[in-house]
Parts: structure tokens; sequence; C-alpha cells
């Protein structure tokens, strides 16, 4: 009997062995396929977007030369957020004197000393615009500049347009010009006027132009919440390996006091009434950049801003609607709520 089975599992596994040959060719040549698939599928890295600088055309050209200058360039320039005037005397003049200034000058030369290889920013803000693309299908920025405005405004760090963005680089240099105390900038906007910042604040700028502001009624304080908080979240969609502080413009320090004191915020918004006032100076000190709340002395700076992003973050895990619709929902009052956000 035992021989009878030792033979019949002997004919079996012949019988396996024949079948095993073909079938481990076949096992092979489907993981060959399968792994020349992945491989082939892994994203190819994306070209660098190219970069059209402005500032390098203006201060590298002699003043006598430059009306021609602008003149030839006219066409790649040609954008209204630098709105050039070769035809303008008294544009050019300006512009001019604007190159011949000695402080503007010595600024270029920071600027080119931090600025002067752009190549990780191009390439990493091409994979960014190309992730844009694939959350909001209109999202198509073709054409990107540089500059130095030469006037210290951090809310204008970027623009741009429905297709195009520029970038003033002299907003970024603030830690490199301590001996001109450059535009008199205020010490707590000195750490975000960083290289670091840059690609975060392009995304961020985008999102803004894309999302829809309510047209029949004040803004309260929520809906500049989780208006902010969309722009935050797209950011952090297209640029994934950002960490939070940069996403935020907070220093180590600023975010390890948000993640503290979230729900003590959240709670003084409620119970101070303040989630649907419409008047901007009774909540400013809550978006603005300086850490001057007196609700919370030591506080983080934009504290509406983070919990936005908790609002809007919580909202598009419940809902799984797209980047669009949460950029064309007008309703505050519905993300809040269908967020379920509960501070932890």
């Amino acid at each position: 009997m035992k021989g009878h089975l030792r033979s019949q599992f002997t004919q079996q596994r012949t019988q396996f062995k024949k079948l095993s040959a073909p079938f481990s060719i076949i096992l092979f040549t489907l993981f060959a396929f399968l792994t020349s698939l992945t491989t082939s599928c892994k994203q190819k890295p994306v070209e660098a977007v190219p970069l059209h600088r402005f500032e390098q055309v203006l201060f590298s050209t002699p003043a006598d030369q430059l009306p021609d200058k602008i003149a030839s360039v006219r066409n790649e320039f040609s954008t209204d957020l630098l709105n050039l005037q070769p035809d303008n005397p008294d544009f050019m003049n300006l512009l001019i004197g604007f190159t011949e200034d000695p402080v503007m000058r010595d600024i270029y030369r920071i600027v080119d000393s931090v600025f002067g290889d752009m190549q990780p920013e191009a390439q990493q803000l091409a994979a960014a615009l190309d992730k844009a693309k694939s959350l909001y299908s209109t999202v198509r920025y073709d054409k990107i500049y540089t500059f130095i405005s030469g006037a210290f405004d951090y809310n204008m760090r970027v623009g741009c347009n429905s297709h195009e963005l520029i970038i003033s680089l002299d907003q970024y240099i603030l830690p490199y010009t301590a001996k001109y105390n450059y535009f008199n900038s205020p010490l707590y906007l000195i750490h975000q006027s960083d290289r670091k910042y840059l690609l975060t604040d392009c995304m961020a700028a985008i999102a803004r132009q894309h999302i829809a502001i309510p047209s029949d009624r004040e803004m309260s304080l929520l809906d500049y919440m989780v208006s902010e908080g969309k722009a935050i979240y797209f950011a952090q969609q297209t640029l994934p390996d950002a960490p939070d502080s940069i996403l935020m413009r907070y220093t180590s320090e600023q975010m390890d006091w948000m993640l503290r004191n979230e729900e003590h915020v959240w709670a003084y918004f409620l119970q101070s009434k303040l989630l649907y006032e419409t008047d901007y100076m009774r909540f400013h000190n809550f978006i603005d950049d300086a850490p001057k709340t007196n609700a919370f002395p030591d506080s983080s700076p934009r504290t509406t801003e983070y919990i936005g992003w908790q609002i809007v973050s919580q909202y598009m895990k419940k809902t799984g609607i797209s980047v669009q619709q949460l950029f064309e929902e007008t309703d505050a009052q519905k993300i809040l709520s269908q967020s379920n956000y509960r501070p932890k």
C-alpha cells in the first residue's frame, strides 16, 4: 500500500515537473514583463521648466544699450506682469536709473550669487506644475519670469495671471542683505524671505489665482481661513515632500507652538464668535504675518491659515472631491460642516 502511494506520488511529481518547466518559463516571462512595465511606468524626470531671467538681461546690459536690448527681447518678456515699454522714453529713463543705482546693482550681485543657478527650482517647479495639471486640468503655466522689484512688498513676492508666473527674487534674499536692512523689512519677515520658501510660494500663488471668492457677501474670518487652507492644501499636493513648516512658512518653534495650541486657538475663535465676523479690523491679527495677537502673546503667525488647511484636508478626505471642485466651492460653512473638523 505504501509502495502504491509512493509510486502514485512519484508519478504526480513527474507530471508536475513536466508541467513546471513551461510553467516556470511562463512565470519568468510574466515577471520580466511586469518588471519592464513597472520600470517603464516609473515617473520619468520632468524637464526643467524654462525660466526667463529678466534681471540678468537688465543688469548685464550697459545703460546706453538698454533701449535696444529691451526692444530686442520684447517678445520673450511680453507679459502684463512686467509691462515693458521700450518705446516710452519716460519708462526707459526710469529703467536705466534703476540699473545704475549702486544699491540696486549690489542687490543684483547678491541675487546672482544666491540664484545664479536656479536649476534645482526649475526642476522641482516643473514636477510641481506637472502634478498641478493632473489635479486641475486648466492649470497650465507656459512662462515663468524672474526679476528684481526694488520695492519690498512681501505679499507680491510671487505674482501670476492665468498662465504666467513671475518671481521677485529680491524678496528671497533678505537674510543676505543685513547691511542695507533692505526695504526696512520687519525682523519677523526676514526668516520667511529665504530661498527654501520659493516653491511653496509659487504653488500657493497659482492656487489663489484659481480659488473662487464669494461675490455675494463680505468675506468672514471663516472665508479667509478656508480660502488660505485651500492654497496650502494645493501646495502640499503639488510638493508632497515639502515639510509642514515650509508649507506654513514657520520656524520649527512656530510649528511646535501651533501643534500644541491648535485646540486652544480654535476654542478661542468659537468662544469669541469670530468665525463669522466680517469686520476685518476685529480679526486681522490672526491672519497677519506678525505674531502679535493679544489672545496669544507668543503665538505663531497666521494661525487661521493652519486651521483652514486642517479643515480643508479633512474635508477632502471625507468627500473625495476633485481639487477643481474644491476651488469652485465658495460655501466655507459647508466645507467646515462636512469636514467634521475636531482639533486634537
